[in-house]
């Protein structure tokens, strides 16, 4: 484990303004950050601990959203009945991620922000050194796609797909002062820059606006029931029209260096899900992700479930 000096600053300005240099890293549950340390995959000399701001823990229910604080644990955002009543399918996402033990420390922030994860990166240092490390870490290429000039790293989170299909927000504090941005202004598509984030940027809140009329569901595949990462999973939220659909958003995770919202789906609106909407909208789903192989499944394979879920989901909503 490297050699840490650890702050626990009482406020969010505090939090900032200790976060100097690149070698300081944010600390809140750490179910990610902390095992990465150990790995030596992620660098640090400092850990600003910010697990105890009060800034960053509460759930309100506004007029027309639900705030959700960044430090907020999954295990409080599945208990919370302001979060069931507004956006339940949040508090369902959130049972679904790894396992109990994890969710009492893991937050809504890490799970948004959670490193990239490869099966060449995602290893120990005797590991990496055997097979000469990897573009992501040490080494200059990537070996997933060996002659690619960039890292296909694949973000697996579970919130992420929900909040972009319910059109969230997020609130970030800095060293250049607070802003709101969609969700989806977090992400770039690159497995080693995966977050549009300036040194010393802080998630603060999540802002989900109110969905009259709107109904969504959540579905992943992976290998094991529980604990395991998405090797797919989808996010769908649509409004019904008579026969017609509304509107429609389809998000992806597990199947990109980013979670994504499917573009190029104002094209199915006002239309009814019969065989030629599922089968424009297959192909909006399958240009957008590019799932790479791994040790567990091929890419085909995580393709095909990204496109089948969508499917399902899109048919369940409706239906």
């Amino acid at each position: 484990m490297q050699d840490l000096a650890i702050h626990r600053p009482q406020t969010v300005a505090q939090a900032i303004a200790l976060h100097r240099t690149g070698a300081s890293r944010y600390l809140a549950g750490g179910t990610d950050l902390v095992p990465n340390l150990r790995r030596n995959i992620q660098k640090a000399q400092t850990l600003i601990d910010i697990s105890g701001l009060a800034e960053l823990r509460g759930i309100r229910a506004e007029s027309q959203s639900l705030r959700i604080g960044a430090g907020v644990t999954l295990e409080a955002l599945c208990a919370s009945d302001a979060v069931r009543a507004h956006a339940p399918l949040l508090a369902e996402a959130a049972a679904l991620v790894a396992g109990p033990t994890h969710r009492v420390s893991a937050t809504v922030g890490g799970n948004l922000m959670q490193d990239t994860r490869c099966y060449f990166y995602n290893q120990g240092d005797w590991w990496r050194t055997a097979n000469a490390f990897c573009m992501k870490c040490d080494g200059d290429t990537c070996r997933v796609a060996p002659k690619s000039e960039r890292c296909y790293a694949c973000y697996c989170g579970d919130l992420a797909p929900v909040l972009l299909a319910l059109d969230a927000q997020v609130d970030i504090a800095g060293p250049t002062g607070a802003r709101r941005e969609p969700l989806a202004a977090l992400f770039a598509d690159d497995g080693m820059r995966h977050l549009k984030l300036a040194p010393g940027d802080l998630l603060v809140a999540i802002d989900v606006p109110v969905q009259a009329g709107w109904t969504a569901a959540y579905e992943k595949v992976r290998i094991r029931g529980a604990v395991d990462f998405p090797l797919a999973g989808i996010a769908v939220a649509l409004k019904r029209d008579g026969e017609r659909i509304a509107a429609l958003r389809v998000a992806c995770t597990g199947v990109n260096s980013y979670p994504g919202l499917v573009p190029g789906l104002d094209a199915l609106v006002g239309r009814k899900p019969d065989d030629a909407f599922h089968a424009a909208l297959d192909k909006a789903v399958r240009k957008e992700i590019q799932p790479m192989a791994s040790i567990l499944t091929a890419a085909g394979y995580r393709r095909r479930v990204a496109v089948s879920l969508a499917r399902r989901l899109v048919e369940r909503l409706y239906g």
